[in-house]
């Protein structure tokens, strides 16, 4: 069993909030007394405010013969700032507002920072969103950003936007969902690009960390992996990866082709949207956790239906066990063909089937309410369960496990119904094992839903079954961003891990749900243990310390050289390789925190310490630590030597 200890909240901030991108450069004074440092530039792709008069590249969303318009107005009454802003009237439908054509000026891949002044005519819901056409043709729209306008300016600050690979067509646009007939209003537009960040290079591996035990693994979209800093931090860390959405049945349905070629019983699908996911887990050697065939979400209202038709009526049960049967074979074959060196290690067969009061779903659509069954709807229960898992058996890959996965998984009665349902299929072999998602939260004052406890009790009720049980989404949640809340955050993180170490006999994968903070989610609520910068929250710390694992040193790609070899230390060049980068970050981060166990959080500073004094006040504190992490972000300061009496 692993014994460790948690950091203490006193640290929280400093390890939580350091942004340590790939940029700045350092220059070092002939006096040894200063370090200068010059801020990188922020490289702007579009801004306007406006003010020359004109709508700049801003278009109306709309289809053709529509008539919405933008156009610039002059009042400084009204504005923003300064005395013009653009207006856009004449919208019938929510999602006619005010769109930017971005194809010529961003690149797939990249990331771009939106920040921007909105307002609506009238209360609204907003949105900040994009468009793009993926490799397959189809367009798809991602919300970036919701926020609420009462008829008031409302700010747009630091949204992220990145296009994935091979996109086409793309677009930045503002709508308004909930009264379409609103006028929207834009003022003080800035399209930057994002800082790159380097991931912290010598931090232990996650994957490494707990190879004794079970695969470490995370999930990611289309859209966060085209981010090259989210692809190293996988690389890393993880040795199993999950496709978000790229795999659930309305990614990989082509209602069109099911119509034309489908003869009602032949769902034709097309794995284009996986291709990106899949062909980086297949060039990297990265296994992979298929997720889902069967789900009452994000399946499609006109799959159920004759024809595939939107609007026609539900099919019988004969012809939706050949609909069920030939979509699983569809999907494997194609992904057999395509990627026969990629190893599919699992596959969520069934997901999300039972209530948390152990009963069924209700009949309907996902179309009609996202908590409504289109399986229930054609078999009146849950019956079409040991249909699936029979399909999967006959036509998933050899050495490929079958789950169950579920929510709410620890809630007693859904519990109980999982378990009754797995002992039986297990009785007719055709399950695997049970996936607990595990979307846990941590509250103020240390107290979580659900406690250790209880979730202790579910996975030993799983795990009784003689079932293999995986943790396919975790993730936990804090409402605030407070060093109190991380560190209870990172002491639930690192309780919830014990009890997976205690089972690992049973379990073969622990899986994070999202790779940083801002993309999960649930981002408004810092549920992951990286920040959106890529660097390690005090939860990362919290379930690697204890761990027998070897020490891992990277070599940086970007560093900053010395300047002045006269000089017999640099302040800031904490691991004295005459360089200041990120390791010197993480080096002074731990000399910290072994003190902080000794309650010592201002030291006067040992001789061989001088170099981790960069205030120069005689103290190795906090303070040097948070300026030492402005300089890796790129701000202006001054690095001093202290001289002792």
């Amino acid at each position: 069993m692993r014994t460790k200890k948690i950091l203490a909240g006193i640290l929280s901030a400093a390890l939580c909030c350091t942004a340590i991108p790939a940029v700045g450069i350092a220059t070092f004074n002939t006096d040894s007394s200063q370090y200068a440092v010059s801020a990188a530039e922020t490289n702007v792709i579009y801004e306007t405010d406006f003010e020359d008069g004109t709508v700049g590249s801003f278009v109306p969303r709309m289809n053709a013969g529509q008539s919405v318009t933008v156009e610039a107005v002059s009042d400084a009454s009204a504005a923003h700032g300064g005395s013009s802003y653009l207006k856009c009237a004449g919208r019938e439908k929510a999602w006619q507002g005010i769109s930017l054509p971005v194809d010529n000026t961003t690149e797939t891949g990249k990331e771009y920072v939106v920040n921007a002044w909105v307002k609506a005519q009238w209360y609204s819901d907003m949105a900040l969103s994009i468009q793009y056409d993926d490799t397959t043709g189809n367009t798809k729209y991602v919300n970036v950003q919701k926020f609420m306008s009462q008829g008031e300016w409302v700010e747009v600050k630091d949204a992220k936007v990145l296009f994935p690979t091979g996109s086409t067509n793309r677009s930045i646009y503002f709508e308004c969902s909930s009264e379409a007939k609103a006028e929207l209003y834009l003022d003080d537009f800035s399209l930057t690009e994002a800082p790159v960040y380097e991931i912290q290079k010598d931090i232990a591996s996650l994957k490494d960390a707990y190879s004794k035990y079970f695969k470490f693994g995370t999930a990611a979209t289309d859209t966060e992996l085209a981010n090259e800093s989210a692809q190293n931090l996988i690389k890393k860390h993880f040795n199993s990866l999950t496709p978000g959405n790229e795999l659930k049945p309305e990614s990989l349905l082509d209602q069109a082709a099911c119509q034309s070629q489908g003869n009602n019983v032949n769902p034709i699908i097309n794995i284009a949207p996986a291709r990106n996911i899949l062909n980086f887990c297949r060039d990297n050697n990265i296994p992979v956790r298929g997720h889902v065939l069967v789900w009452h979400s994000q399946t499609p209202g006109w799959f159920f239906k004759e024809n595939f038709d939107s609007n026609g009526e539900f099919v019988s049960k004969e012809v939706m066990l050949q609909r069920m049967e030939n979509y699983i074979k569809n999907v494997m074959e194609a992904l057999a063909t395509e990627y026969p060196t990629v190893n599919f290690y699992a596959w969520d067969v069934v997901n999300e089937a039972w209530l948390d009061n152990g009963s069924y779903r209700t009949p309907g659509t996902y179309d009609e309410n996202s908590n409504y069954s289109g399986w229930v709807q054609v078999f009146g229960d849950n019956s079409f369960i040991p249909y699936a898992f029979e399909y999967a058996r006959k036509y998933a890959p050899e050495g490929c496990k079958l789950y169950y996965n579920d929510f709410n998984e620890y809630m007693p009665q859904k519990t109980t119904a999982i378990v009754n349902m797995a002992n039986e299929l297990k009785e007719k072999n055709l399950i695997d094992g049970i996936g607990m998602q595990s979307h846990l939260d941590v509250r103020s004052g240390g107290d979580a839903f659900p406690t250790v406890s209880v979730y202790e009790k579910a996975m030993k009720a799983f795990v009784d079954t003689g079932l293999d049980v995986q943790v396919t989404e975790l993730d936990a949640t804090v409402n605030g961003n407070s060093d109190e809340l991380f560190e209870a955050q990172a002491q639930y993180y690192s309780d919830i891990l014990d009890v997976c170490v205690k089972y690992a006999d049973n379990i073969s994968a622990v899986v994070l749900w999202g790779t940083t903070d801002d993309k999960s989610w649930r981002n408004t609520k810092y549920p992951l243990v990286f920040n959106e910068d890529f660097t390690a929250k005090p939860s990362y710390y919290s379930i690697v310390d204890g761990l027998d694992i070897p020490e891992t040193t990277e070599p940086s790609e970007e560093t900053t050289e010395t300047t002045n070899p006269e000089i017999e230390f640099i302040p800031g060049d904490v691991n004295s390789d005459k360089k200041i980068n990120v390791f010197d970050s993480v080096s002074l981060k731990r000399y910290l925190i072994n003190f902080v166990y000794r309650e010592q959080l201002d030291v006067v500073i040992p001789p061989f310490a001088s170099r981790m004094d960069v205030t120069g006040d005689g103290k190795v504190s906090i303070a040097d630590l948070a300026l030492l992490n402005q300089f890796l972000t790129g701000q202006d300061v001054t690095f001093k030597v202290y001289q002792a009496d």
